[in-house]
């Protein structure tokens, strides 16, 4: 099976032939109890993901909320006047209960800076 460039270079110099055959083509085939051929596209295409430098499937929960829901950087004033930012947002950037925030006012935008950071940029 390739992998890294040995595989970028090989799928570019199959061009456009069938997803079968592209597989098959890159050392992507196991064999079958009964003697058939299974082309194993899903580790096909996680080497090329790999290979073009994305990384899937790694430890953590960055982007990913309750439930596994992705994260939609959106926060909603509540009903009471309340910003909630929840759970999932404070762990990603690995805030304890008690980290202190001075609040800036912008033009229609709120900047939340660590405490003592000296971020004095108005």
């Amino acid at each position: 099976m390739l992998t890294g460039s040995d595989l970028l270079t090989k799928v570019k110099e199959l061009g456009d032939v069938s997803k079968s055959d592209l597989v098959r083509a890159c050392g992507y085939v196991s064999s079958k109890k009964g003697g058939g051929d299974r082309l194993n596209f899903t580790a096909f295409y996680e080497a090329l993901l790999d290979a073009k430098g994305v990384n899937i499937g790694e430890t953590g929960t960055a982007g990913i909320g309750k439930g596994g829901r992705k994260l939609s950087y959106v926060a909603t004033v509540q009903g009471n006047g309340n910003l909630l930012v929840g759970k999932a947002y404070t762990a990603l950037l690995d805030l304890k209960a008690g980290d202190e925030f001075d609040i800036k006012l912008g033009r229609k935008q709120i900047r939340l800076i660590p405490a003592g950071s000296g971020d004095n940029d108005d």
